[in-house]
């Protein structure tokens, strides 16, 4: 009876629990959203492993700022932890001179109009290979903010909300981002004359 109730706890209804010295609140609060928070990072970073670790990290980091009573709960408890999961992606990311992560075959290369390769020879498969190799240089060359919100579409398949809240921004800024990007994208294509198709 007692975890029905808590089932039907708000998340800040959970934060106040905890706060107050239920240490099985935090626990409902981190099972609540786990999966969530584990398929964000996973997408990102195509990694089981490295998911498990950053995951692990981010519920660290959530839980040792809820302890120190740095957190102000607004109600967006869960945007608020896909940031710091986001962040802890980002971190990596950053400690990697090169990021190998990005799985080209669910890369989405309609982003330029392009389309996917279907089944083919060898030699489609070697083309389709050097498209995702070009384009994949060519998003790495885009501002950091547009390089973001990219990756975050078109790899990690989350939507524009999705990435509002996780970089703490309005739609219409995700929005004006990936539209800059997009015609970056097509002017570094052209200025290299790369054939993607």
């Amino acid at each position: 009876m007692i975890c029905n109730t808590q089932s039907q706890q708000s998340d800040r209804q959970l934060l106040e629990a905890y706060r107050a010295g239920n240490p099985d609140a935090i626990s409902q609060l981190i099972a609540r959203h786990s999966k969530r928070v584990y398929d964000y990072i996973y997408m990102m970073v195509k990694d089981a492993e490295l998911a498990d670790d950053l995951h692990q990290e981010t519920f660290v980091k959530v839980v040792k700022v809820i302890d120190q009573g740095r957190y102000t709960d607004s109600g967006r408890f869960l945007s608020w932890v896909m940031r710091i999961a986001h962040n802890q992606v980002i971190d990596h990311f950053r400690s990697q001179k090169h990021d190998n992560t990005i799985n080209e075959s669910s890369a989405g290369f309609d982003i330029i109009g392009t389309q996917r390769l279907s089944e083919g020879s060898v030699e489609d498969a070697m083309v389709s290979d050097q498209i995702a190799a070009d384009l994949r240089k060519l998003i790495e060359q885009l501002p950091d903010e547009q390089r973001e919100v990219v990756k975050m579409r078109y790899y990690a398949n989350m939507s524009f909300k999705e990435i509002a809240e996780s970089t703490d921004v309005g739609i219409n800024t995700a929005l004006g981002r990936m539209r800059y990007a997009l015609i970056n994208l097509r002017k570094m294509i052209k200025e290299y004359d790369l054939a993607l198709r």
